[in-house]
């Protein structure tokens, strides 16, 4: 017996063995197999599979893919005052591949643990930097790195107030959180890309959609099309 296979694993999981084997969505690829290399918390798997190569020939193809789940992201923005709040954690991944002490600034994020995106972000945003979302704007969706992770991320973006924030804390202690809350001014977090401060791919995205199609696009509405947010 095989914990996330036969028997539940520590998320209660079984059948994890099976997912992939029943898509038909592309005629080109044939599902041969799905192994369980690791579900600890989150699911490796490699899976065998035929494939079509455009000149016809098939050939047989192994990839392994990571499943976290999908999860969302937040940017929160005050236009009246032109400032966004971040986050800053420690991401051990970052850390071990070369960042220089493993601090990345952040938009608010995490996974969906069975809530809607909206629902999951609106969680986020209260956890992470203690702001209420009352409405978000769902701004796109996208696959953070599709060549072996499963997730998909939502991204979102809503107004918060009051017209000054103190850096604090935030996270779920429990959790080994321990996130502090940063607010800057838009220009500097653009500039911030550029030097390399900000490295985060979700906070990238989100800054540069708010500049160039966001709140802080010239003449743009924000504060009729965005929700707001309260703290």
């Amino acid at each position: 017996m095989t914990a996330g296979i036969d028997t539940p694993d520590r998320r209660g999981r079984t059948g994890l063995d099976r997912h992939g084997r029943d898509l038909t969505g592309n005629p080109r690829v044939r599902i041969v197999d799905v192994e369980v290399l690791s579900c600890d918390w989150y699911v490796l798997r490699r899976t065998t599979f035929d494939y079509q190569h455009r000149d016809g020939h098939w050939s047989r193809e192994q990839r392994e893919t990571y499943d976290r789940g999908d999860g969302a992201t937040i940017l929160l923005y005050d236009t009246d005052r032109r400032t966004v709040l971040l986050t800053r954690q420690f991401r051990l991944p970052a850390y071990v591949n070369g960042h220089p002490d493993g601090m990345l600034l952040e938009t608010a994020a995490g996974l969906l643990d069975g809530d809607t995106p909206e629902e999951a972000v609106r969680r986020e945003a209260a956890e992470e930097t203690g702001c209420v979302v009352d409405a978000a704007e769902h701004v796109f969706a996208v696959y953070m790195s599709p060549g072996s992770v499963t997730e998909r991320l939502h991204f979102f973006a809503a107004r918060y107030r009051p017209a000054s924030v103190a850096a604090t804390h935030g996270g779920v202690t429990g959790e080994g959180e321990d996130i502090a809350v940063v607010e800057l001014p838009f220009h500097k977090a653009l500039d911030m890309i550029n030097s390399g401060e900000i490295v985060d791919a979700k906070a990238i995205m989100l800054l540069q959609w708010a500049a160039l199609d966001g709140p802080f696009t010239r003449g743009h509405p924000a504060g009729r099309r965005f929700g707001t947010v309260t703290r």
